[in-house]
Order: C-alpha cells, then sequence, then structure tokens
C-alpha cells in the first residue's frame, strides 16, 4: 500500500484512466465488429469513416499501437471495398 499522497493520487489517476482506456477500446472493438459484419456497400462506406477516426484518436492517444489502428484499417478498407 502506498504512503505517500503523491502516490495514492497516481494510483487514483491510473484507476480511471485504465476504465476510461478499456471503455474506448471495447466501444472500437465493437464498432470494427459491426463493420466487419455489414454487408451493404453504402452503410459500410459510411460507417467505415467513423471507424477510422476512432481508431486514429485512440492511436494518437496510446491506447491502442499506431500499427495495429493501420493494420486494422487497411483490413477494413480491404472489406468495404470488396463488397
Amino acid at each position: 500500500m502506498a504512503h505517500h499522497l503523491s502516490a495514492k493520487k497516481r494510483i487514483r489517476q491510473a484507476e480511471s484512466k485504465r476504465a476510461q482506456n478499456k471503455y474506448y477500446a471495447r466501444t472500437a472493438r465493437n464498432a470494427v465488429r459491426k463493420l466487419r459484419g455489414t454487408t451493404d456497400k453504402e452503410a459500410a462506406s459510411e460507417q467505415y469513416s467513423e471507424v477510422v477516426s476512432m481508431l486514429d484518436r485512440l492511436a494518437k492517444d496510446n491506447v491502442i499501437h499506431k500499427n495495429k489502428a493501420a493494420n486494422l484499417k487497411s483490413k477494413l478498407a480491404k472489406h468495404v471495398n470488396s463488397l
């Protein structure tokens, strides 16, 4: 258990940040899953731009790695173009 006030504060901050990151990562995963399940070309292209924006934001904030975001965007673009 931490004894210094600053260490206790750091623990509180880390916990809240972890919960926030977990929420955003889960939301992005669900959006990717939903896009992969879409079979309509127009709906997929609309969703694609939203998902790409979401992935870029997560990569910028280091919630997910930038290469993972790039790989996901590439695979999703391939999927949308194949419809």
